[in-house]
């Protein structure tokens, strides 16, 4: 007999449907598996044959054949055990056809019938709900996960057993003894939405990086910070959180389909509601960095979606990890390619990278710094020019003095993320209808038509071009941050002062490259 079950498959970070086809007749008994499958879902007719056996259902002594389709895409994963269950026991006469129209199944199977944790629940349940399906039967500990999409039933189960009482009952009975899982998404943003941790109102003194990294925040430009050691690089990008305003629905539910798709949502966390900081250790590989392995997944760049992040004494990472960044940094997302298919995973991320000037720390102060010329150079070298030239703000931090350590806390975290607030909403109301948000991700025709100038601050512009030897992407990003610096300021036009503090924050570098 022949039978189908609808399941959810990943490819990427987006899903679709997939249809479990068994059909079990007379002939020499087999169980075969195809539909360009992977070794962890071929495996599955090992749990699902014991899982079944354990639950007092006997497998008769039949030619079993299970098609996963569409058979051109690569299949991996567990998520497969449970719907291949069921629609063998459709295929063997225990359940109806009728029971599982339109209804999603998926599930990793235990030997006992234990439905287990899986990975891209969500993703899966948001396009159940763009196909139509009605019902999504899912492991107890993702049904949570499952339940903020709007507008399909998510129920949460924990055996094979569940999930056969389910598919027996009738409509009365499956709303009367199966409770749907259910979760307020607005809610989950308004309770978690706002970061309460570190303020900038506990640091002292720095108030010219501080307004950098304001204005970094508001355009969601990338920075780097530069300066000697103990200066405070560290305590000031590990605060960049308490400034960032909290995520839309619609963001929130992008960056959580991509820490689903690794694992990393569960039932303590069933939604990302805060901007991600991601802070990873120098040794990490290009691999992680980037993405990808054999069943290809996320890396740092991409969990960093919508949020920071944060390289701490970049130098020291490898050369090809940093140079991983080139791609993201300028098309905001990252593309794997592997023999059986390419992956793109979204990387729009505000990257803050801090380092210090030369090995000891202390150069440019010769009376401190023991570091000859060419150890400086060398150092220095481990950031390229493309990837230089793809940062918007580069800001000196200056050694603390006495005097500055005793001075009271400066401006708190919320006063700043008030301003940049009422920056973005300006950000917002510009880009209405352009697919853009902020103006880091603005083009050449949105800089023409938002960042136009008048003929005396286009005649400072060109003059500092032609001082700084500036490429067209620097002379690009200076305005567009002048133009993020008038919005922080409220000014719709920008002025000589916002190209004259977009222009300082392009030319530290020079001091040092």
């Amino acid at each position: 007999m022949y039978s189908y079950v609808s399941t959810g498959a990943l490819n990427g970070i987006e899903s679709y449907l997939a249809t479990v086809e068994v059909d079990a007749s007379t002939g020499l008994p087999g169980f075969e598996m195809v539909g360009m499958l992977n070794a962890e879902v071929k495996e599955a007719k090992e749990r699902v044959r014991v899982a079944l056996k354990n639950n007092g259902f006997s497998t008769p002594p039949l030619r079993v054949t299970v098609n996963i389709s569409p058979a051109n895409l690569r299949k991996n994963g567990t998520a497969y055990d449970l719907p291949i269950a069921i629609a063998l026991l459709i295929a063997v006469g225990e359940l109806s056809q009728e029971s599982v129209e339109e209804v999603l199944i998926v599930g990793e199977l235990g030997l006992n019938g234990e439905v287990k944790f899986t990975s891209g629940i969500l993703p899966m349940v948001l396009q159940a709900q763009k196909e139509g399906i009605k019902v999504c039967l899912v492991p107890k500990e993702n049904a949570e996960e499952g339940a903020v999409v709007e507008n399909v039933c998510v129920i949460g189960v924990s055996s094979l057993g569940e999930v056969i009482e389910y598919l027996h009952a009738n409509a009365a009975e499956r709303k009367k003894c199966f409770k749907r899982a259910r979760v307020d998404p607005v809610k989950l943003m308004a309770d978690g939405g706002i970061y309460t941790g570190l303020d900038y109102a506990q640091i002292s003194g720095q108030e010219n990086v501080k307004k950098a990294v304001e204005t970094a925040a508001a355009g969601f430009h990338h920075i780097l910070l530069i300066g000697a050691p103990g200066a405070g690089k560290t305590m000031i990008a590990k605060r960049i959180p308490s400034i960032l305003p909290p995520l839309s629905i619609e963001d929130s539910l992008e960056v959580s389909k991509i820490y689903s798709i690794s694992g990393m949502l569960n039932e303590k966390q069933i939604l990302i509601t805060r901007r991600p900081f991601c802070s990873p250790h120098h040794t990490i590989s290009e691999q992680a960095f980037a993405g990808g392995g054999r069943i290809p997944k996320p890396g740092v760049v991409s969990l960093a979606h919508k949020g920071v992040l944060f390289l701490d004494e970049v130098v020291h990472f490898s050369h090809a990890a940093i140079e991983v960044l080139r791609q993201p940094m300028e098309d905001k997302k990252v593309q794997i390619a592997r023999a059986y298919g390419t992956f793109t995973y979204p990387a729009d991320f505000m990257l803050v990278a801090a380092m210090n000037p030369c090995p000891c720390g202390h150069y440019p102060d010769r009376n401190r710094c023991a570091c000859n010329e060419s150890q400086v150079r060398k150092y220095l070298s481990a950031i390229s020019g493309p990837i230089l030239d793809r940062i918007d703000i580069c800001v000196e931090v200056s050694r603390m003095e006495m005097k500055d350590l005793e001075l009271s806390g400066g401006e708190s975290s919320g006063a700043m993320r008030e301003r940049i607030q009422r920056a973005r909403q300006m950000q917002q109301e510009r880009f209405e209808g352009l697919g853009i948000t902020f103006n880091a991700q603005m083009g050449p025709e949105e800089i023409k038509q938002f960042c136009k100038l008048d003929d005396k601050e286009r005649k400072f512009v060109e003059q500092a071009f032609d001082a700084l030897k500036l490429s067209a992407r620097a002379y690009h990003k200076i305005l567009k941050v002048a133009r993020t610096i008038a919005d922080l300021d409220g000014s719709e036009r920008i002025g000589e002062i916002h190209l004259a503090q977009a222009i300082a924050y392009r030319s530290v570098d020079r001091k040092y490259w």
